[in-house]
């Protein structure tokens, strides 16, 4: 590597004389465009070549094997901090200088309330327009929102995001179909429409969380000098993976991190954004082999990219970001755990610093109050003290045990469902836990998918445990000739699922390997997707309104890397659309995020405590049905009596079926799932209820107190008639006082507590109590009671009707 060095400098150098410039110990000042953005195009392609080679070898990389190379013992404020420093100076300084040089001219900022105020290109910014309105605007302001209403030279320009691990299409992810988020201290290229956006709205709290981390990044290479990798905004906050070595922190290690990002935020650093070339970023990263990997992998030779400074931190980050450290107002550090580099266990081990941070220390304590709240209500802490489920690391990691009390949640989730798919026409189906590699094959989750999957070889062939029931339906579909008449084709199926989760992901319900799914797929043809989007919306609606959730919609459309033509997309967008608009309901676009297969209708649902989940989606889904060569007789057609081809899976695209017969046409896919898994959901719901179940879905629903040893047997006789209809029922026979036994029976959430003594049982009645009131509510017979708790216990599709309807036939209109 050295020789290299020293042959690529050595060839600068000889470009570089020719051309009467300079070279001073490997550093080199380079022209740039206007603008500050790279190596001119004017240079001798010898320069740029023998520039690109120096910033190449001269920068650490990880290892062959994807990890650290040798040693590494962290200390604080590290060298490479003033290093990297003075490379950011230069270019920075440079930049300036192409900034002063852009041509100024009169622009209109034209504001949501249609007002217009007058600025200059390249020297107004967005906080200097907020503040000529007021300054508490420009104070409350985060970020910006800017739509140009005409041609700039540089809004748009190439430039892709380097700050997360993910492999993703990144074409400057700023922009969006209404304008591009922008930092409130860069200036306006242009004339343009300009929302001022504040902490309240989703986008300012997620650019006040992300400027956060940066501010705590800052922090962490002060205190401990590791290396630091990414720290992106999250729901509830934001975190930032550093490479240690060995070392691993603690809780211990919180206050040191909170006291240097208060330090940090006195001290009211700017936050500056630079736009640099692939080898502008590898020199500045050189010491940091985890930046130097994401730009090789992200940053295409002659691409761009932008970095950030706050403090002493440099990081390469797409922005926006806050105007200073100032704003960050109340910081904590909320937990600590370990993260793999690019989520893989062959790589380095990270520590992950998790934190939150606020505009007012009041924001910050409602916060922590919420999650005392959350901590009180964890789905782990209810289901340990309930004795709903448990986790066993050595025999089954990531595999729940479910007590008898568990299962009566988890059945009667299933019954709820099952009840509505009867009132919706869906039909239930039964498919086999293991598959052969073929199937997996045809469905392209084997070339795609094989790393989550669990797998093992049988006489010499490869077999899988199936990780989701979607092609499992298609052979149930394809497994006999298919009629228009039939479709729609509604399918649902509680397969048993497993996924191999890396260990370190697992976390109660809501990361498991084994669970079932509310999975259902329904075959139709393409001009039937807006009805029954329709219905699969109404029935979300419907399961999470009873549950009393509150929640969001998105359309998802076609990415970048997408199979089927742009007509076939263009027309299923519209009818989720159509579909998205009869509801009423407002819905957001999430431009570009739909599955490769075919666009989406995610739906995020908010539990008690507000916090988001998404558990919901209805997908629509062109490649199976070309996978898995499935067709239909088309109507008013004569259908060619041909077997079904199987089509070939092998191609990496999958679309590689067979022409269809004359007389057949395709059906398109619609997965839809409601709860998700059924595991999730009940975590999800045990902390919505905070363990005190709704009475039709409790697993302790009633609980039997005598008075005395002399009424137990009328005590018995009341457990066995709520028992034998169907009831969880429960008595207390035990030794304690009747107040120590209904104390137990609040604490363990039972929705009614039934004391009986001798004038119940001449009465034939039960005193009531109800779970949350202090005194009994009143005395009823034991048939009133019955027949109340039997309508509770039956929430819409479980109801079923009492007696008949009157039968009457129709009268035809002629």
């Amino acid at each position: 590597a050295k020789r290299r060095f020293v042959e690529a400098r050595s060839k600068l150098a000889t470009a570089a004389g020719a051309l009467g410039a300079v070279a001073v110990a490997g550093r080199f000042r380079r022209s740039r465009r206007p603008g500050g953005t790279g190596v001119a195009s004017a240079w001798p392609r010898t320069v740029a070549t023998a520039v690109a080679e120096v910033a190449e070898v001269a920068a650490v990389s990880l290892g062959e094997d994807g990890r650290f190379p040798g040693e590494f013992t962290p200390e604080p404020s590290p060298a490479f901090l003033a290093k990297r420093l003075e490379v950011w100076d230069r270019l920075y300084t440079q930049a300036q200088v192409d900034l002063d040089t852009r041509t100024k001219e009169p622009i209109q900022v034209t504001l949501p309330d249609g007002s217009i105020r007058e600025g200059t290109s390249w020297t107004t910014t967005p906080l200097e327009i907020a503040e000529g309105i007021s300054k508490r605007l420009a104070s409350d302001a985060v970020v910006a929102l800017v739509e140009y209403t005409g041609p700039v030279t540089d809004a748009c320009a190439p430039c892709v995001a380097a700050d997360g691990e993910e492999d993703e299409d990144e074409a400057d992810d700023e922009a969006t179909s209404k304008g591009q988020l922008w930092d409130l201290t860069r200036p306006l290229e242009g004339s343009c429409r300009l929302e001022l956006i504040k902490f309240d709205d989703p986008r300012g709290r997620d650019t006040f969380w992300h400027s956060s981390s940066h501010v705590m990044g800052a922090a962490l290479e002060a205190v401990y000098g590791g290396h630091l990798t990414i720290g992106p905004a999250v729901d509830g906050g934001f975190y930032y993976d550093m490479f240690l070595g060995d070392k691993r922190l603690s809780d211990a290690d919180f206050p040191a991190i909170e006291k240097s990002v208060g330090e940090l935020r006195k001290s009211d650093e700017p936050f500056q954004r630079l736009m640099i070339s692939r080898e502008d970023a590898l020199e500045l990263f050189a010491s940091n082999p985890f930046k130097v990997d994401l730009i090789k992998r992200k940053v295409a030779p002659g691409s761009m990219t932008t970095a950030y400074r706050c403090g002493q931190l440099v990081d390469l980050c797409r922005g926006p970001h806050l105007p200073s450290t100032s704003r960050v107002k109340a910081f904590t550090v909320t937990k600590n755990s370990s993260a793999y580099w690019l989520a893989s266990a062959d790589n380095d081990s990270l520590q992950r610093i998790y934190g939150v941070s606020f505009p007012s220390d009041k924001l910050l304590k409602a916060h922590m109050k919420r999650l005392e709240e959350a901590k009180e209500r964890d789905h782990r802490r209810v289901g340990k003290q309930q004795e709903l489920f448990f986790f066993d690391a050595v025999v089954s990691p990531g595999s729940c045990f479910w007590t008898s009390h568990g299962a009566r949640l988890y059945n009667r989730l299933q019954d709820l469902m099952r009840a509505e798919y009867r009132a919706r026409g869906f039909d239930e189906v039964i498919t086999p836990n293991i598959y052969s590699e073929e199937l997996f094959k045809r469905s392209g989750h084997y070339q795609n998918y094989r790393d989550d999957m669990y797998g093992f070889k049988v006489e010499g062939k490869e077999w899988f445990l199936k990780p989701m029931n979607c092609p499992g339906h298609c052979v149930v579909f394809d497994s006999r000739p298919r009629s228009y008449k039939e479709l729609p084709l509604r399918m649902a199926s509680f397969g048993v699922l497993h996924r191999n989760e890396l260990s370190g992901t697992l976390s109660g319900l809501t990361r498991v390997r084994r669970f079932q799914q509310d999975d259902a797929h329904i075959f139709c043809r393409e001009d039937q997707i807006k009805d029954e989007v329709t219905a699969a919306l109404s029935f979300v609606f419907d399961i999470y309104e009873l549950f009393g959730f509150e929640f969001s919609l998105a359309l998802s459309t076609r990415p970048k890397k997408a199979l089927g033509s742009e007509e076939l997309w263009e027309r299923a967008e519209e009818q989720l659309r159509q579909a998205l608009e009869g509801t009423g309901k407002p819905w957001s676009l999430n431009k570009g995020d739909g599955a490769f297969y075919g666009p989406k209708i995610d739906i995020k649902l908010q539990d008690a405590l507000g916090r988001g989940h998404q558990c919901g989606t209805i997908q629509l889904d062109f490649q199976l049905p070309l996978r898995f060569n499935l067709r239909y007789q088309a109507e008013g057609t004569v259908a060619e009596e041909t077997a079904a081809a199987p089509a070939d899976g092998s191609a990496e695209n999958g679309d590689t079926a067979p022409p269809l017969p004359p007389g057949y046409a395709r059906p398109v896919i619609l997965h839809r799932a409601i709860l998700g898994s059924v595991e999730r959901m009940l975590g999800v719901l045990c902390e919505h209820f905070g363990g005190k179940w709704p009475f039709w879905l409790s697993p302790r629903q009633c609980m039997v107190v005598p008075v005395s040893e002399d009424a137990f047997e009328y005590a018995r006789y009341v457990k066995d008639a709520l028992h034998t209809r169907g009831f969880h029922v429960e008595a207390n026979f035990g030794d304690a006082t009747l107040n120590k036994k209904i104390r137990e029976a609040q604490v363990a959430q039972f929705n009614y507590i039934l004391v009986v003594g001798e004038n119940e049982e001449k009465e034939m009645s039960v005193n009531i109590r109800v779970r949350g009131e202090k005194k009994p509510v009143g005395t009823k017979s034991l048939a009133e009671f019955i027949e109340q708790i039997e309508d509770e216990n039956q929430p819409r599709a479980l109801k079923r009707p009492k007696g008949l309807a009157p039968f009457e036939r129709s009268v035809s209109a002629s």
